[in-house]
């Protein structure tokens, strides 16, 4: 592939990075105070996760979240901040590119009946796939440097 500037790999690395910097910024801005001690964020997961129209959605929150909120609060919060850092330096890229776009659909069935927020999710869970198949730590990352994928 031939590109101004950069290298596909080197492009596709750009892309891995710029996914990485969205997630870290996602978790940078979240109140974990709130989240913590609070557990605001799990209440609003539960107030959306209560009023949504796939009842699959409400008993999966009611078995999996609502018993254990304070753990789930952290692996949300510690999850993005997992995800930033390893797309960031390209660390076990491939399953951090997994990972984030489960998040990422988890997020969009959760929030499936307000688009407001939508266009974030849907935009991330995109540069995930692409990222993920077009093998983004070719170029730039840990796991090349080290011969990991």
């Amino acid at each position: 592939m031939q590109t101004i500037w950069l290298t596909g790999a080197e492009w596709l690395a750009v892309l891995r990075i710029g996914l990485g910097l969205w997630w870290l910024e996602s978790w940078r801005h979240k109140d974990k105070k709130g989240w913590f001690e609070r557990g605001t964020g799990i209440t609003w997961a539960a107030d959306v996760a209560g009023k949504h129209k796939w009842p699959l959605v409400r008993t999966g929150f009611e078995r999996v979240v609502r018993p254990r909120p304070k753990a789930m609060a952290y692996v949300v919060v510690y999850a993005e901040l997992a995800l930033g850092l390893g797309l960031i330096v390209g660390f076990l890229t491939p399953v951090a590119l997994v990972g984030g776009l489960l998040l990422n659909l988890l997020y969009l069935v959760l929030m499936i009946h307000d688009w407001a927020e939508q266009g974030q999710n849907a935009m991330m869970a995109l540069i995930s796939f692409v990222a993920l198949f077009a093998m983004s730590w070719q170029a730039w990352s840990l796991d090349s440097a080290i011969g990991l994928f």
